[in-house]
C-alpha cells in the first residue's frame, strides 16, 4: 500500500497542509485528494500530527470509508482556501476555490467543525505521569477531519491570519505562514523561480 502523498508538505499548520492539497507544476493543477487512496496517503503523512489518527486505523478504512473522508477533506478544503483568499486578497486565478462565496465558506468551515465529536480525556493512576487522551463519539478518522477544521478556525479568528501569505511565485497555488520577516514564497524552489522571472523580465526590459 502506497502511503506517500503527492501533496507538498512545508510543515504549515495541518489546515494549511490541507489547503495545499491542491498543487501546481509545469504539467498544471494536482489534487493529491482525488481518489481514495490519495485521500489515505495525506492522512498518513499528517497523521503522527494529529492525536485521533494512527496508522492502523487509517489502513482499516474500507474505500467506502476513504471515498466519504475524501468528500469531507475536499470540503473543508475548499472552505479553507475561499477563506485564505479572503485573508490574503489572493489574486491568482488558478488557486480559486470551487466555493465562491465567503457566507458559504464559513458556514462550510463550522459544519465541519461540528460533524464528529471529540474531546479531551484525563488519566492518572497511582505511581504514574498524569496523560491526556483525546475520545471521540465516532469514527476517528472523521473526527480528525473535524479537529482540523477546528485548528482552522483558530486560525483564522486570532492573530494568525494576519501571517497568512498566497504564494506569488510563478505558477503557484499553495499557500504558507510568514513566519519569517524575510520569508516571500512558500518554498526554496518557488522563491528560486521567482528571482528567475524578474531577472529574466529586467533583462528583456534591458535588451528591448
Amino acid at each position: 500500500m502506497d502511503t506517500d502523498t503527492n501533496a507538498p508538505l512545508l510543515g504549515e499548520p495541518l489546515p494549511v497542509e490541507l489547503m495545499n492539497t491542491i498543487w501546481a507544476d509545469r504539467n498544471g493543477v494536482h489534487d493529491a485528494l482525488r481518489d481514495p487512496e490519495g485521500t489515505r496517503a495525506w492522512l498518513h503523512a499528517v497523521s503522527s500530527r494529529i492525536d485521533l489518527m494512527t496508522p492502523d486505523a487509517l489502513d482499516s478504512l474500507t474505500t467506502s470509508d476513504l471515498d466519504s473522508l475524501g468528500g469531507r477533506l475536499v470540503g473543508l478544503r475548499d472552505a479553507l482556501r475561499r477563506l485564505a483568499a479572503e485573508a490574503t486578497e489572493d489574486p491568482r486565478r488558478a488557486a480559486a476555490s470551487d466555493i465562491r462565496e465567503l457566507e458559504a465558506a464559513v458556514t462550510a468551515l463550522n459544519r465541519a467543525a461540528g460533524d464528529t465529536p471529540h474531546w479531551s480525556a484525563l488519566s492518572w493512576k497511582p505511581d504514574q505521569e498524569p496523560s491526556r487522551h483525546v475520545r471521540t463519539g465516532g469514527q476517528t478518522a472523521s473526527a480528525a477531519v473535524s479537529a482540523i477544521a477546528e485548528d482552522a478556525i483558530t486560525l483564522f479568528s486570532q492573530g494568525t491570519r494576519q501571517h497568512l501569505r498566497a504564494c506569488l511565485a510563478p505558477g503557484c497555488v499553495l499557500y504558507f505562514l510568514k513566519n519569517h520577516p524575510r520569508r516571500e514564497w512558500c518554498s526554496a524552489g518557488c522563491g528560486n523561480r521567482a528571482r528567475s522571472a524578474r531577472h529574466y523580465q529586467r533583462h528583456r526590459h534591458t535588451t528591448a
